[in-house]
């Protein structure tokens, strides 16, 4: 289970990445499964090369952000549908990260990553890598949450909310999107460089289908802890990540076959969207409304 504890923190930055683009800025961004794919191609090439770890998981994550800087030109100077302009930039960054890699896996089991000085020191899979990693995953989570309490951010966020009225008030809609396809897909692609370096290879078709465990995380994890406010949101964002990671654990432990994991996530998905909305699950109370619940009744004691 510590496994599936770890590889839920550190999917949790891509689900934060997948969070930014298809919540705040409301636009269905394919590029997903490329950039995960790019970040770790980038990473791992480069640390085979000798480049050290650190440096090359950030070129990772900035090779990500490319990825969502021509998906948003595409959609926004090229006014291709957003839809398609992310599964251009997915099917180009196939044959991109084939041409980064040489080759359709490249192992890192040999080399000195990120990963090491914990696999060394006997932390990975216990106690302490959790924390490290909850740690670095809520330092992105209060990153993005205070970047989107900044001007810029409000305007990204009037961008998905409603577009043709803040460009009204003189915002360039153009560069907020643009700018959120690249900080998302840099976040995915940071993620994919994190991953290669856990699991010790970097492979051609990591990032297939992972689109739908974004979504899975952002639907999922908002439906159990709400999302009245960006803090809230984003930390279910990574919640939910978790709780997907759990669920796919608990699935192959009771003997389930690996083939129907994709199948599973989107059977999960499709019940975190529609089970609310089914009578009986309304007089469920949500962990918001115990809570609320709960501070009404110590407010009426101390009355």
């Amino acid at each position: 289970m510590n496994a599936a504890l770890e590889l839920g923190l550190l999917y949790g930055i891509m689900a934060l990445g997948v969070y930014l683009t298809f919540r705040i800025l409301n636009f269905p961004d394919l590029t997903v499964d490329g950039s995960f794919t790019t970040g770790a191609a980038v990473a791992a090439s480069l640390i085979i090369n000798g480049v050290p770890a650190p440096l090359a998981t950030l070129a990772g994550a900035a090779s990500g952000a490319v990825a969502g800087l021509v998906t948003g030109v595409l959609y926004t100077k090229g006014r291709i549908d957003g839809l398609l302009a992310g599964i251009l930039t997915m099917i180009a960054l196939w044959s991109i990260n084939l041409r980064i890699m040489g080759k359709s896996n490249l192992p890192l089991l040999r080399e000195d990553t990120m990963m090491t000085p914990l696999r060394d020191a006997g932390l990975l899979g216990g106690a302490w890598s959790i924390l490290i990693f909850a740690v670095a995953a809520l330092i992105i989570k209060f990153a993005i949450d205070w970047f989107l309490s900044t001007d810029l951010g409000l305007s990204i966020q009037a961008t998905g909310n409603n577009e043709q009225m803040i460009r009204s008030l003189g915002v360039n809609t153009h560069r907020t999107t643009i700018l959120t396809l690249a900080i998302s897909n840099g976040l995915v692609a940071l993620c994919g460089a994190l991953i290669a370096q856990y699991q010790g290879f970097a492979d051609v078709s990591m990032g297939i289908g992972l689109i739908l465990v974004g979504l899975a995380s952002v639907i999922v994890g908002q439906a159990v802890f709400g999302r009245r406010t960006i803090f809230l949101a984003s930390l279910a964002v990574i919640g939910g990540a978790v709780i997907y990671r759990l669920v796919i654990f608990f699935a192959l432990g009771a003997g389930l076959n690996p083939n129907d994991m994709k199948l599973i996530s989107a059977l999960l998905v499709v019940a975190a969207l529609l089970l609310p909305r089914w009578g009986f699950l309304k007089h469920i109370p949500s962990l918001r409304q115990m809570r609320s619940a709960a501070g009404s009744a110590n407010y009426s004691k101390a009355t």
